[in-house]
């Protein structure tokens, strides 16, 4: 619509005048500038596909989806008078949406029949509850996804597993339907779009093309720019030394910063799945930077960015060259055997399997082991194990097979749908629509600085792990052993969050009972990242202690003592009470061998 210069005495209410377009030719050169960028990114993402560079694997989850639908439909329709009920609920919540509509065009004051959960930031603008049109469609979204998680919660006959598979699917259709996500129901994006005469389409288009030439061919969600931060001058700024470096690890030492250090160097395992610097955001954050202020002589590995050169390291391979070489080179700078060690995320699963193969060795340099937010038993996987079953895992594998890895835009994807509502969409509807780059966040750009799996190990953690189970469960086979994590005797502190959906606080509570050794289990506030980057001068959050005994997580919970701000003091004073012997500070590259650059390295510089 256009806005008539002869309206005269009959001017539109201001209302509908901002839905209206302003300047129709420019408008209509935007629209074509849109289109143009749009078939620019039609074209990347068919030319990787063409040529083979990307073999597309999305039939395989949609494949799945349907069959998870098709059991929960059954349980539905073999009862037709349950199917009735289920359907008539449904019509007559339109009917109420449709009269209360109707009602409160001449009675504001009356309440809406589906109002948003508390904190659902989709439907802030004043326009969802004032224009009668948006809000009949808000509400006809919230009572249609709601009702279709009710048809899940109530089918009676499914089984867990494709019971957790329907919540997820479900979640995620219901975020990717939303009406804040098309621009002509969204009233933000209808009017930004009529105030620019369409030009937050045409820039949304042309990043939405320059994000698939960023995946090659795959969308490459942009949740930072890429040159709003720099590795080594905005993030991971805290001084050290790459000392050593294999095919798979670059070792860390950082410098000290206290006169004297604890006498048991302490090595820290990240996973792979992400870089190490999540630890070393900024200085503010940076876990690494305060270990080191409290006297830890602070070793890291960071992992190489893999390539077709890695594809058949496995989980020995990244024992060998990860933990195994990170402990030689850590008595070769030091003169130490004994060391504490820390793993996070599969990095501590890692960690947790290494021991266990160590103990049958004769390895034992690890004197206590701390988990940040690990899985060694998979029972209560969250929200990832929808990803896994044979079939997904065996199309996954045909996937990696030509390259030797997983692209990394693929795992950082699944990660993404786990938390879809804050990360997938509002990056759409703000990059795409809305055409403006993202905040410069660094938590952000770390998450969207992915990294590739190499096909060897990512199949041995996902069958292992997730699919069988073998871990925790004494069947785990590594370097020709069957290794058991009720040989790992060493103290253990295991640290969840309240909030995980990757590790699920549960299910890191069980995996507690598996170790042969004493466990201290911490619970701390909030989730995956933050709950674990809570540095003590932020005051944020809290962390749970001393529930009893870890039988049962509930009681344990119910029991526990919360104490105020960050969980890190408490597990240095845990580290301490192992081992507080201190000697004199110790420098990198004190043995005399040559440096392989100043930190955070080269192999966390990669980008893919």
């Amino acid at each position: 619509m256009t806005i008539r210069e002869d309206r005269g005495a009959h001017p539109l209410p201001p209302n509908v005048e901002q839905y209206l377009v302003k300047d129709p030719e420019r408008f209509a050169l935007n629209i074509a500038r849109a289109i143009e960028q749009a078939g620019k990114a039609a074209a990347a993402w068919a030319a990787a596909r063409e040529t083979g560079e990307i073999r597309d694997a999305a039939a395989e989850p949609v494949t799945d989806m349907v069959k998870t639908f098709s059991r929960l439909t059954e349980y539905w329709l073999k009862d037709p008078s349950r199917a009735l009920e289920a359907q008539t609920r449904l019509f007559a919540s339109y009917l109420d949406v449709w009269s209360n509509s109707v009602q409160r065009m001449s009675h504001p004051e009356l309440h809406a029949i589906a109002e948003p959960e508390k904190g659902d930031k989709r439907f802030q603008d004043p326009e969802w509850a004032e224009n009668a049109f948006f809000d009949f469609l808000k509400q006809v979204y919230l009572v249609t996804t709601r009702w279709a998680t009710e048809l899940v919660e109530h089918a009676e006959d499914l089984d867990e597993r494709t019971r957790h598979k329907a919540q997820f699917y479900v979640n995620q259709i219901s975020h990717a339907i939303s009406p804040s996500n098309f621009l002509l129901t969204n009233p933000e994006l209808f009017r930004e779009t009529m105030a620019t005469n369409g030009e937050n389409l045409a820039r949304g288009m042309e990043m939405l093309a320059q994000d698939i030439n960023a995946g090659h061919g795959e969308l490459k969600l942009r949740q930072a720019e890429p040159d709003h931060f720099q590795i080594g001058k905005h993030l991971a700024l805290t001084p050290g030394k790459v000392v050593a470096r294999s095919e798979l690890a670059e070792i860390i030492q950082y410098e000290p910063t206290t006169d004297t250090v604890l006498k048991r160097p302490l090595l820290i395992c990240p996973p792979w799945i992400n870089k190490f610097y999540i630890l070393d955001l900024n200085p503010q954050k940076s876990f690494i930077r305060w270990a080191v202020g409290q006297g830890h002589s602070v070793f890291v590995i960071s992992w190489v960015n893999p390539d077709e050169r890695h594809g058949n390291k496995d989980w020995e391979a990244y024992i060998r060259e990860g933990l195994q070489f990170a402990l030689d080179t850590i008595e070769q700078e030091t003169g130490e055997r004994e060391v504490n060690a820390i793993g996070y995320c599969v990095g501590g699963t890692l960690l947790a399997a290494a021991l266990a193969l160590f103990a049958q060795e004769g390895e034992d340099r690890i004197k206590s082991a701390t988990f940040f937010t690990t899985q060694v038993d998979f029972t209560h996987a969250g929200d990832l194990k929808v990803f896994v079953d044979e079939d997904q895992v065996a199309a996954l594998e045909r996937a990696m097979s030509g390259k030797g890895y997983l692209e990394g835009t693929r795992m950082a994807m699944a990660f993404n749908m786990l938390r879809a509502g804050d990360l997938i969409w509002p990056y759409v509807v703000n990059n795409y629509m809305r055409g403006k780059a993202p905040v410069p966040f660094d938590l952000l750009y770390w998450n969207s600085d992915s990294t590739r799996m190499s096909a060897a190990n990512h199949s041995y953690y996902l069958r292992n792990c997730y699919l069988d189970n073998n871990l925790s469960q004494g069947r785990m086979v590594l370097a020709n052993r069957t290794i058991s994590l009720k040989d790992v005797t060493v103290p253990v502190y295991n640290l969840a969050t309240r909030e995980d959906h990757i590790a699920p606080a549960r299910s890191v509570f069980l995996g507690c009972s598996f170790f042969g050794s004493d466990v201290t289990y911490v619970l701390a506030g909030s989730g995956h990242i933050a709950g674990v980057v809570n540095p003590p001068s932020s005051g944020k959050y809290q962390y749970w202690t001393d529930g009893g005994a870890l039988d049962d997580f509930d009681t344990w919970v119910a029991k526990a003592k919360e104490t105020p701000g960050s969980w890190w003091p408490h597990w240095h004073t845990w580290i301490e009470q192992q081992d507080s012997e201190r000697v004199p500070a110790r420098a990198p590259l004190a043995s005399g061998r040559p440096s392989f650059g100043d930190a955070p390295g080269e192999y966390v510089r990669v980008r893919v």
